[in-house]
């Protein structure tokens, strides 16, 4: 597998999902390699920002007690894997898109890549620029649910139930990353 096919995951449903399900990566393997890793991304990268920009990044920013927040955090999201892993394979269970867990966990380890990188913007200290990447980090974890569901249940790209799944587990995914942020900017 090399960089272009992995390029391809969030546009397309066929190629690297099926090379990837091929090698029957297990769960374990996607926790340890993949997840734990890319997920301490964002409690180092939003310790630093908080503990080196002041208020012009965001009022409130720099008083935060920065040590709990990103231990949380990042506690926080390695239970979303585990959480989402179960959920997606729950919405597409008992149906003709069902997968199996492996497959599940892997589109859970995947679709949120684009949103743990996103936190590299915070080594620019621009809210706006912050922002800007979140939101398309957020677009490509979606395309990354849906394809991933369409391939990993072999069904063509305009199935309505793969369809209706695959937005089951975006609003789900979304109001997961939602109550991570919320959490955040609370404490």
């Amino acid at each position: 597998m090399n960089l272009t096919m992995l390029l391809q995951l969030p546009f397309h449903s066929n190629g690297a999902w099926h090379e990837l399900q091929r090698r029957q990566l297990s769960i374990p393997l996607l926790a340890w390699a993949l997840v734990l890793p890319l997920s301490l991304l964002p409690p180092v990268l939003l310790y630093y920002a908080g503990s080196h920009y002041d208020e012009h990044f965001m009022a409130g920013f720099a008083g935060k007690e920065w040590r709990f927040i990103t231990t949380i955090l990042f506690l926080a999201e390695l239970l979303t894997f585990f959480v989402m892993g179960w959920l997606i394979h729950s919405v597409v269970a008992g149906k003709d898109t069902a997968i199996n867990y492996a497959d599940a966990y892997l589109i859970a380890a995947i679709a949120p890549v684009p949103l743990w990188l996103s936190s590299l913007a915070l080594l620019v200290p621009s809210l706006a620029f912050n922002v800007v990447v979140v939101f398309i980090a957020m677009g490509l974890s979606c395309t990354l649910i849906y394809h991933g569901l369409n391939a990993l249940s072999n069904r063509p790209d305009t199935d309505v139930e793969a369809m209706s799944a695959a937005y089951t587990v975006m609003a789900a995914s979304f109001l997961a990353w939602a109550l991570l942020m919320v959490m955040v900017w609370a404490f």
